[in-house]
Order: C-alpha cells, then structure tokens, then sequence
C-alpha cells in the first residue's frame, strides 16, 4: 500500500471530466467569495485521496454560514451559494448535529480544500449507500491513514469502528 501524503486534486485529470473540474473550481471560488469555508468531499475527495474514479457532480461540505436559519427549523441557502456551475450539480453538506466537523473547516479564505482522511471516511461511513462502502474499501487500499480515522471515530463516531475494521479486512482479502 502506497500512502499519499495528503490529497491531491491532479489525480483527477483525465478521469473526472474538464467540465466537472471546471464546475469545482467556479464553485470553490464563489464560496471563498461569500465568506463560506468548505472542503470538497464526495468523489472529488475520494479521487484526491487516491481512488479517482468518474462522478458527475460537486460535493462540498460547508460552513453553517452558508445557511440562512429562520424561525421554526426552516434553513435556506444564502444567497449567492452555488447549486449548480456550468450545468453541473453542486450539493452542500452541513454538519447539523455534529459541530466537531466545522471545527476544522479551513479558513473561508482558502479557495480549494479537500476533506481530510478521516472526516471523509466518516462522511462514508455513515452513508448507506454500497457506493460509498466500496469508496471506504478503495481508500483503504490506496493507502488511507486507517490509524487515523480510527482515532478520529473513537473521539466522535465510534459507532462505525466496526465497520471501518470490516472495510479494512475486505480491503485486505481483495489485496491478497
């Protein structure tokens, strides 16, 4: 196993579409424009991290500050908070109950970050969807800081320890 040492959006090149790229950067752009800190996360994350691999749209995880909040629970977007660029889908993850993950959002100043190891295998983790159980398994094997993400669960989640143990154990079997 190979180990990055950190992501690096340049894997995406020639695997992830020009346009999507291109979305990306508008997007991030605009979000360090409004104040709005961010990390992309979803494929792009997942390709940066050494698992590239097409998607079709931009996923970013935002500050509470992308947010308006009105009276009885209703939250809006600001305005200005891209949902889409160049006809590409742009979607917005929030923390909502869990503040210990905009606690490391960088500065809105910094135009372009990708979620670390950890907080992206978390996002995983605690999706239902097979895509992204197969997305913990490849990380894995392109060499996820797995010690890492074990502590970072057992300080916030560790309710998903055992499936982190199980992916690394399929990532291990489909190595052999």
């Amino acid at each position: 196993m190979t180990r990055l040492d950190g992501p690096d959006l340049n894997l995406l090149n020639g695997v992830v579409s020009d346009k999507v790229i291109s979305a990306l950067l508008a997007a991030a752009a605009q979000l360090s424009l409004l104040g709005v800190r961010h990390w992309v996360v979803g494929g792009l994350a997942v390709g940066a991290h050494g698992h590239p691999r097409a998607t079709k749209d931009v996923d970013f995880f935002v500050g509470d500050e992308a947010f308006e909040h009105h009276g009885s629970g209703l939250v809006t977007m600001k305005p200005g908070v891209p949902i889409q660029a160049n006809g590409v889908i742009v979607d917005h993850l929030s923390a909502q109950d869990e503040p210990f993950l905009s606690e490391g959002l960088p500065a809105a100043d910094v135009q372009l970050a990708v979620a670390p190891i950890e907080v992206l295998l978390y996002l995983k983790l605690k999706s239902p969807r097979a895509k992204d159980r197969a997305d913990v398994i490849e990380l894995i094997k392109a060499g996820a800081d797995v010690a890492r993400a074990r502590t970072f669960l057992v300080a916030h989640a560790a309710q998903f320890i055992p499936a982190l143990d199980r992916a690394v154990e399929e990532a291990r079997a489909e190595e052999e």
